[in-house]
């Protein structure tokens, strides 16, 4: 896995360095899964993607959703996103509507201390093109997109701490986008890879915070690809809102 990741990485840097646009962002996030039953919960996540100096959201994301735990390996998803993307060449927001469908499924090895996810996720993406009409920016059309994804991560234990119910661990993950289908938004077939590495603190396996360097490759079929260094802080919570049962 380590050394398909790498692989990929340097394919990407060197296969388009002569065309990249590289920048710097920093990108800040909460996932909550909130399980109301052992099979049955809900999703909430919202993330902030700003540029290198902390001046601007270049993107803000929200989603929410529903989850069903097939079994104790395999969960399912389904729900609507909300994106906010600035654009430069306006210097104003387009919206993006978005519903999205996923099977993630962990495995944990190694005595239990490592875990193996894989995720697979499809997009319905509606994409909002604006322009200048009038001498104001106005919304023109909504473009429609279907997208597929696929997560493949691992965290490696490091350490306990004294308490026995804290844990550090490394993470390790790569995620590349494709489009599908006749596409508005962006022709291209590959869209984007996101390359993380970081390191984890896990308490009671209910949160978890995470802080990362990710470098994220971006195609685009209309002008310059480009890659930004990304900074990542993620707060994670995995919480059970019924009584389980001894």
């Amino acid at each position: 896995m380590i050394k398909k990741c790498m692989v990929l990485l340097l394919f990407s840097v060197v296969g388009y360095a002569q065309e990249l646009r590289q920048d710097q962002a920093n990108w800040f996030a909460y996932v909550g899964s909130y399980n109301v039953s052992p099979k049955w919960g809900y999703h909430i996540e919202a993330q902030f993607r700003l540029n290198d100096e902390l001046s601007r959201n270049n993107q803000n994301l929200f989603r929410l959703g529903a989850l069903y735990n097939l079994n104790s390996k395999i969960t399912l998803k389904v729900g609507y996103g909300l994106i906010n993307t600035y654009q430069p060449s306006l210097n104003n927001y387009f919206n993006e509507d978005r519903i999205w469908e996923e099977l993630q499924f962990n495995h944990k090895w190694n005595s239990t201390k490592n875990m193996f996810n894989n995720r697979f996720r499809i997009e319905q993406r509606f994409v909002d093109k604006i322009a200048t009409v009038n001498g104001s920016v106005e919304k023109v059309a909504t473009n429609y997109q279907n997208r597929i994804r696929y997560l493949n991560r691992h965290t490696f234990h490091l350490m306990n701490f004294k308490s026995g119910n804290e844990e550090l661990y490394f993470v390790l993950q790569d995620e590349v986008f494709l489009n599908i289908g006749k596409n508005q938004v962006n022709t291209a077939f590959f869209d984007q890879n996101r390359f993380l590495v970081g390191v984890g603190f896990n308490y009671k396996n209910s949160i978890k915070f995470e802080v990362a360097y990710m470098n994220h490759l971006i195609n685009s079929a209309a002008s310059n690809d480009s890659m930004n260094h990304t900074f990542s802080l993620t707060l994670i919570q995995n919480l059970i809102l019924y009584k389980e049962q001894k």
